[in-house]
């Protein structure tokens, strides 16, 4: 099991919004201390909705569970100094800071591996630390339209399309966590920490591996293709009489079976279609000549039928259907986090040998700096020294801001 593989690690996370708070919560989900570090009033991520659980958005709770919420106002000398304690405890930080911001707070990666020789340092950004963009801002929709994914997506003559899942960001979660992972491997032999520059750019080209090494095959652009895949046909999703199912018949085996089972000899001896590179040559008339038999029935029929003859096929699925996906429940990929003022809440787990470390019990996200005395006191400082903190703007304590607005409340 993983949820404990980072015990007594701790993580530094000065995220916010997608791709730094995934990583550093896969972290927290193996088991690492995260201490997430927001201003006073709180992250952007959490107010980027619709949609809402409770005050925040529903985004913020996605990629924050499992960690304990600080507040410190880093525009502060006493607010970057409570920082610096914080770092000098802990094995990793995380910052998705525009380049040069940390650096100029006095918490960018040269000042502290000076001070902290076997401190992981993880830099995140949109075009990464160097080069003629490496101050421009960006997120996933920007990255995705300059990376050439959003040329991929839609179908042809249409406006361009995104993914609407933040996938860039989440990618890039992961590739820093598996870089830090892979850091603190290299650690373990050599002693050192260092610093790894991840960033958007970069993650969004990874996605596209294959189509990028097409481009480079034949110099062609690629054309957007709807469900279809580029590279074999069928491979993608054909209207039913009450929806839309997704088909890969493309190997010579499949789609022999699949011309039989919906009576059309003719397709499988049509030299047009005789290999997969010439079925995607001839897509619309196999996408015609097969559209007219799915359409006879719904897609509920035509599942057992095509599964039956081993012919690889999905429901196009809601997420209604997801949630009710018989998979998704043996993998326990729904978990549930008891919050103690919302109630249930329920978000996707970790994806990891799901089955059994989804079945530990975990954290919801933070509320903006309500862990700040435990953490602060936990690194030395006593409960005067939060409360002077906290009177003079260098941190945000959840507890004292409370109580102080419900005296104000009983003054009147």
């Amino acid at each position: 099991m993983l949820h404990n593989a980072l015990d007594g690690m701790t993580v530094i996370d000065f995220t916010q919004i997608g791709a730094g708070p995934t990583c550093t919560m896969l972290m927290a989900d193996m088991g690492a201390r995260v201490l997430k570090v927001e201003p006073p009033a709180g992250e952007l991520g959490r107010g980027l909705g619709p949609a809402w659980i409770g005050d925040d958005s529903a985004l913020f709770h996605a990629f924050n569970r499992n960690k304990l919420g600080v507040a410190l106002n880093l525009k502060a000398a006493d607010g970057v100094a409570v920082a610096k304690r914080l770092i000098a405890q802990a094995d990793v930080v995380v910052e998705s800071m525009r380049p040069g911001v940390m650096a100029r707070l006095g918490l960018g990666h040269e000042a502290l591996a000076e001070a902290f020789p076997s401190l992981i340092y993880c830099s995140i950004s949109a075009y990464g630390q160097h080069g003629p963009y490496a101050e421009r801002a960006g997120v996933d929709g920007i990255v995705q339209a300059d990376s050439g994914l959003m040329s991929l997506i839609g179908i042809p003559d249409s406006e361009p399309c995104k993914v609407q899942a933040p996938v860039v960001d989440v990618m890039t979660g992961y590739v820093a966590c598996m870089g830090i992972l892979a850091k603190l491997a290299q650690r373990e032999r050599e002693g050192r920490g260092g610093h790894l520059d991840v960033n958007l750019l970069n993650s969004a080209l990874a996605l596209q591996q294959s189509s990028l090494a097409s481009h480079f095959a034949d110099g062609e652009l690629p054309v957007r293709a709807g469900s279809a895949a580029p590279y074999s046909a069928p491979n993608q999703a054909f209207e039913t009489a009450d929806g839309w199912i997704m088909v890969a018949a493309y190997t010579p085996e499949r789609w022999l079976r699949l011309c039989k089972l919906l009576g059309l000899p003719g397709l499988a001896d049509d030299p047009r279609f005789a290999t997969s590179p010439l079925r995607v040559a001839n897509r619309v008339r196999m996408v015609e000549a097969l559209t007219r038999v799915f359409k006879t029935r719904t897609t509920s029929d035509w599942l057992p039928t095509l599964k039956d003859a081993d012919i690889l096929c999905a429901r196009v699925a809601t997420y209604e259907d997801v949630v009710a996906h018989p998979q998704v429940a043996a993998n326990r990929m729904i978990g549930e986090l008891a919050h103690p003022q919302l109630g249930t809440i329920r978000m996707p787990g970790f994806p990891i040998n799901s089955a059994e470390s989804n079945t530990l019990p975990s954290r919801p996200a933070p509320a903006c700096g309500q862990d700040t005395r435990a953490v602060l006191c936990a690194a030395g400082y006593s409960n005067e020294d939060v409360d002077v903190l906290h009177e003079w703007g260098a941190i945000h304590c959840a507890e004292l801001a409370q109580d102080m607005a419900t005296a104000r409340r009983a003054a009147g």
